[in-house]
């Protein structure tokens, strides 16, 4: 006697609702990593003005970034509290560089 054949188990039809689902979770996942890309891009920006010593520099690229964590926190793609770390530590070492 030979052994039975192994069946291929049954693939489930996606649900029309379920298929729709995952392409708005797709949409969302690329428009906040190009929001969270952007928020991280004005942080750095920020830090690098702060470090070269330009204090009027550093001052447009701080409020840029500030501007773009609140954006951030606004559309939910950041938690409150971590977009309230981000500025006070950027705060932080802008009132250094402004302090002297």
């Amino acid at each position: 006697m030979t052994a039975p054949a192994k069946q291929k188990p049954k693939e489930k039809k996606k649900l029309s609702s379920a298929e729709k689902a995952l392409k708005q979770s797709r949409a969302r996942a690329m428009r906040n990593k190009s929001i969270r890309s952007g928020t991280k891009t004005a942080i750095s920006k920020a830090r690098a003005a702060i470090a070269s010593g330009n204090a009027q520099q550093s001052l447009a690229a701080a409020k840029e970034a500030f501007s773009a964590i609140a954006k951030a926190r606004s559309k939910g793609v950041l938690h409150r509290r971590a977009a309230a770390r981000k500025e006070s530590r950027l705060a932080k070492l802008a009132a250094k560089l402004a302090a002297g």
